[in-house]
């Protein structure tokens, strides 16, 4: 029978977990999809944004317009999805707590983790989609966006002449028009400056023209009527000074201007060679070949300055041992006689003096050698720069293959660490909709994009090793994940207001109001002989403290003792709990002005303010940093002005308290 009641339990249990798993992903899914789909369209427009001058006046079909704006969507993606799952997350949990359905659920014992275990696998199986993303569709998708991109930046712009302005935007001519019928199109008080031909400027002047294109769009086609044609011909007479033009006057003329309106697409292939377009084997395969170019050419240009060297001193030159020389005892051998080398040369080096040579030539001969001397070293310094600028940009190229081979995976990794952000914080605040939870995630996305973009610089411009820049937001908020999750997990209150709000009191030495309620229903009366004896104790202790902490009126006497010595927090932690006790019996009174007084009882507190130095050495040391020790002591006396004064208060209303029971019991 117990076997048949533990069998129907787990079979119950089980169906309560399938249950609930369902559920968690009908709640998950729809909001994960719907803010995803906002994201998306969020980062779209400032791709857009950013890329609108490229785009207007182009005369672009919507069939281009609409391809770039799909593969600019699937290259957003690694943005917008850390982002989604971080808002989906903190919607669902926020809405479940909101609603106490997750109470509901910890209250049937079952734990937070256990609530999240549906939406971990659906996250951990999203990660493991997006790093085949980032390997597999996403250089794709950048080769062709960037290609479109640049094959947009190179198409000419749709033909539009302003009014009273020079219009330079096709290419080799300048048009002026003063006039523009709008209805007809025709042109009035047409100029036109071609400078094909560099000095031999063509100007045409009508009273009027029509534009039109040319049907396969090629060429810009003009009718001009009514006007003249100016034209130099530097070219035929080029030893004159006097420069021949030629002068036409025509009734109607016609020319052609080439101008290609065409959309062209450039050839992928450029692109695909670009680290924006390879996965991570290519990216590896690029990374070594790149290096070994680096070593490559690092040697070469080693043995380029060696061989430079030997030209200006030739017996200081040493050949480098090769491989099959560094084996056995010829290598030794080889390297004492070199060494021994290096030493005789030395010697001669210090023996030589450059400017007695140039001092037993003569002037002439000396400064033509100087300058020869100058003239090399100005060529050798710029033939160094540029091979420095080789390395560099080899370098460079090897950093941006490095990045884009760690951002294969970081995007993985950014969806799990936000979705254990994002589930724990939305259990903990408890606020559904779109308000508290999109608030929290656009802080904490700016947060995640600033040191991501921070650590991407750095790691670009080799201030930071590669894998440290790139994986540096990842490891700011992989611990801020752990910690909601475990605080999440343990319900504790991140969030409480009222907590942090004791804690800078009691840090910053602000005084806290009593509140005593009275009670409807009260167990046991108090005892008026021992609830006097009671308020007379903390009478007696309030005045002894009160004595100890009298202020010194010596400044330098009382700064001395506030290191030094300090109050005695002992002596006011014994005070404050008596005072507590006596105020925790006496609210058992049925009498609500004894209450009443209660709540008056100033609440007494031991700050850290009252001794700040809890060993001699650091008092000794606190003395001695005036710019510090100064203000804290000058607060510090009013936090104990404040203390005394609470102490005066104490005394008098624990007075009218003994004389208010005491009537009663005589």
């Amino acid at each position: 029978m117990r076997n048949i009641f533990c069998k129907f339990a787990l079979s119950f249990d089980m169906r309560i977990i399938k249950r609930l798993h369902l559920f968690m992903l009908q709640t998950f899914l729809p909001l994960f999809a719907m803010t995803f789909l906002i994201v998306l369209f969020i980062v779209l427009m400032q791709f857009l944004w950013k890329f609108i001058d490229t785009l207007v006046g182009k005369g672009l079909s919507m069939g281009v317009l609409s391809e770039l704006f799909f593969y600019a969507a699937l290259t957003m993606v690694p943005m917008a999805l850390p982002l989604a799952i971080l808002l989906a997350s903190l919607m669902t949990f926020g809405n479940l707590g909101e609603k106490f359905e997750l109470t509901a659920m910890k209250a049937s014992g079952i734990s937070l983790i256990r609530v999240m275990a549906p939406l971990i696998v659906l996250v951990l199986m999203i990660a493991v989609g997006a790093f085949f993303f980032q390997n597999d569709v996403l250089p794709k998708a950048q080769v062709k966006m960037w290609t479109l991109i640049f094959s947009v930046k190179q198409k000419s712009p749709e033909v539009e002449i302003p009014e009273n302005v020079f219009y330079d935007e096709i290419p080799g001519y300048n048009l002026l028009v003063k006039e523009k019928d709008k209805d007809s199109g025709m042109l009035y008080d047409v100029m036109i400056y071609d400078v094909n031909h560099g000095d031999n400027v063509t100007i045409l002047l009508a009273d009027s023209a029509r534009m039109a294109m040319t049907p396969e769009m090629s060429h810009l086609y003009l009718h001009l009527y009514e006007g003249e044609q100016f034209e130099n011909l530097r070219e035929q007479r080029t030893n004159d000074r006097n420069v021949p033009f030629r002068r036409e006057t025509f009734v109607d003329k016609q020319i052609l201007i080439p101008f290609d309106a065409n959309f062209n697409r450039l050839d992928e292939q450029g692109m695909r060679q670009q680290y924006v377009g390879k996965d991570i084997t290519e990216l590896r395969q690029s990374i070594d070949s790149i290096g070994f170019r680096v070593d490559s050419i690092g040697n070469i240009f080693s043995r380029d300055l060696r061989r430079e060297a030997s030209n200006v001193l030739p017996d200081v030159y040493i050949a480098p041992v090769s491989m099959d020389e560094q084996a056995g005892e010829f290598a030794a051998k080889r390297m004492e006689e070199l060494n021994k080398r290096n030493s005789e040369m030395s010697e001669k080096a210090k023996v030589f003096s450059t400017d007695s040579l140039l001092g037993s030539m003569p002037p002439a001969q000396a400064s033509q050698l100087l300058a020869q001397a100058l003239t090399i070293s100005r060529e050798n310094q710029n033939m160094n720069e540029f091979r420095t600028l080789t390395i560099e940009e080899e370098k460079r190229s090897i950093r941006r293959h490095e990045i884009e081979l760690i951002k294969k995976y970081t995007l993985s990794v950014a969806c799990i660490i936000f979705f254990f952000i994002g589930a724990p914080l939305g259990a903990i605040i408890r606020k559904g909709g779109l308000g508290t939870p999109l608030v929290v995630s656009i802080f904490l996305f700016l947060i995640y994009y600033i040191f991501d973009n921070t650590g991407f610089k750095l790691a670009r411009d080799g201030r930071w090793p590669v894998a440290a820049g790139i994986w540096l937001s990842t490891c700011v908020l992989a611990p801020l994940g752990a910690y909601v999750t475990w605080k999440a997990m343990n319900d504790s209150a991140v969030f409480d207001g009222d907590r942090y709000k004791n804690f800078l009191r009691r840090v910053l030495g602000l005084r806290v109001s009593r509140h005593v309620p009275l009670k409807e229903v009260i167990i046991r009366d108090i005892d008026k002989e021992r609830a006097s004896a009671m308020l007379g104790i903390v009478i007696g202790h309030s005045s002894a403290l009160l004595s100890a902490l009298t202020p010194l009126r010596n400044p330098l006497k009382s700064y001395l003792r506030y290191y030094l010595e300090g109050a005695d927090k002992g002596d006011i932690r014994k005070v404050a709990d008596e005072i507590n006790r006596t105020v925790d019996y006496l609210s058992d009174s049925r009498d609500a002005r004894v209450v009443l007084k209660l709540s008056e009882i100033p609440a007494i507190r031991v700050l850290w303010v009252y001794a700040p130095a809890p060993h001699r050495w650091l008092g000794y040391l606190m003395l001695v940093m005036i710019p510090i020790s100064v203000p804290l002591w000058l607060y510090g006396r009013r936090c104990l002005r404040n203390l005394r004064a609470d102490l005066r208060k104490t005394s008098a209303i624990c007075g009218t308290l003994i004389e208010e029971i005491e009537p009663e019991h005589e």
